[in-house]
């Protein structure tokens, strides 16, 4: 039976979205199974945080993440809208977030049948590889689940209809984050190990092989 690398995931950060490719392939190589576990953006669990943080962080962030996509050949532009409704300037941060509530909401949905993987691959790229604006609207969901073999209309209609359920098992996520040590996206966690950040994965692979996980033939 395969054992579980967990995987702490926010779609509002392009270093899940750079990652994603990778966890397929970690699927296919190693005798393991990937549990995507949703979380919200920093930005909407603190609002403040955005006020408080380093100016240089921002900028540093939006560079950073444009050379790793290019380093890795991954078509990356941020989202148009962004997924969090919030004043760039002033960092506030919107009472209302309908775009990240929803698609998180979704991806809990899924990751509770055991489709969080095929739900991440499908929507990341959709929102940030630049080929699609409006990303949120049921079209460009439903055109890119339906792709990969998933029914957004039944996963979408849960997310509705159990917004509540599916916010207690994301913040269930989210205290489950902290105690495996660290608070940032992504965060992988392995036998109670976490490595975080996309540049960690190739440690989380030495560890694999290092506890006796076979690559798959």
């Amino acid at each position: 039976m395969s054992q579980i690398v967990e995987i702490f995931y926010s779609f509002r950060s392009p270093y899940c979205y750079l990652l994603t490719d990778r966890l397929a392939v970690l699927v296919g190589d190693f005798n393991v199974a990937v549990d995507i576990r949703p979380v919200y953006p920093i930005a909407v669990r603190n609002p403040e945080f955005f006020r408080r943080i380093d100016p240089l962080y921002r900028p540093y962030h939006l560079q950073d993440s444009i050379r790793l996509a290019e380093t890795l050949n991954i078509p990356y532009r941020r989202p148009k809208p962004d997924p969090v409704v919030q004043d760039l300037e002033s960092g506030d941060i919107a009472a209302e977030q309908p775009y990240i509530r929803r698609v998180t909401r979704v991806a809990q949905a899924a990751a509770d049948i055991g489709l969080g993987l095929d739900y991440v691959s499908a929507v990341m790229p959709l929102m940030w590889d630049g080929s699609t604006d409006n990303w949120h609207e049921d079209a460009h969901l439903a055109d890119a689940c339906c792709a990969a073999g998933l029914d957004f209309p039944a996963l979408d209609a849960r997310a509705e209809s159990d917004a509540e359920k599916l916010d207690r098992q994301i913040e269930r996520n989210q205290e489950a984050q902290r105690e495996a040590g660290h608070w940032g996206v992504p965060l992988m966690v392995f036998a109670g190990e976490p490595f975080y950040g996309q540049d960690r994965f190739d440690t989380l692979c030495w560890r694999l092989t290092q506890q006796g996980l076979y690559k798959r033939n």
